[in-house]
């Protein structure tokens, strides 16, 4: 048995309880170069808390497609973590809110090719998913001495429709129990 949710389009708005959304859209904040670069300024807010620091890693997930199951969610309670793809395909978010220090009901969203995410510090979110080509991503997040990952796994898995589907099944989503691991 599996519970399914519908993937929405990645919005500022619809995204905010969760981090920032990276994308250049609207009039840039500053012109720079000469005139001949738009700067869209300041559009995360990175937390690498009081003894980590920024670090810039990439990573080259394999793709996956939809219909798409999960059962695995994971956070970083010790500070944000951003993607930004080196690709212009879209790639699906999954994120969760916090409920008592598990997740509550995942959300999906699409990106739409030129987007990027930032997750705020202690978001569940799924892994990376890139739905076609192996996706490259450059990542920044927290680099410290002390373990800054947390795994949770759902009981009964979730899949994620494609767009056209019908969506979430049942009126009430209960979250369902599952098991925490920490990660060294």
């Amino acid at each position: 048995m599996t519970r399914t949710i519908r993937p929405e389009p990645l919005t500022a708005a619809s995204f905010a309880p969760f981090g920032d959304v990276l994308d250049a859209v609207g009039a840039p904040d500053k012109i720079i170069n000469a005139g001949l670069c738009g700067r869209y300024h300041d559009r995360a807010r990175l937390d690498f808390g009081a003894d980590g620091r920024a670090g810039i890693s990439v990573f080259n997930a394999e793709p996956r497609a939809l219909p798409y199951r999960f059962d695995l969610v994971e956070r970083h309670p010790d500070g944000s973590q951003a993607f930004l793809p080196m690709h212009d395909q879209p790639f699906l978010v999954i994120v969760a809110p916090d409920q008592r220090g598990t997740p509550g009901t995942p959300r999906a969203f699409l990106t739409n090719g030129a987007q990027g995410i930032n997750f705020l510090r202690g978001i569940w979110h799924g892994v990376l998913t890139p739905l076609a080509l192996p996706g490259l991503f450059a990542v920044i997040d927290r680099i410290g001495a002390t373990p800054n990952l947390e795994e949770y796994v759902f009981d009964t898995p979730w899949r994620v429709s494609r767009a056209q589907e019908p969506g979430p099944t049942g009126p009430n989503h209960r979250d369902d129990p599952g098991s925490t691991r920490t990660d060294p």
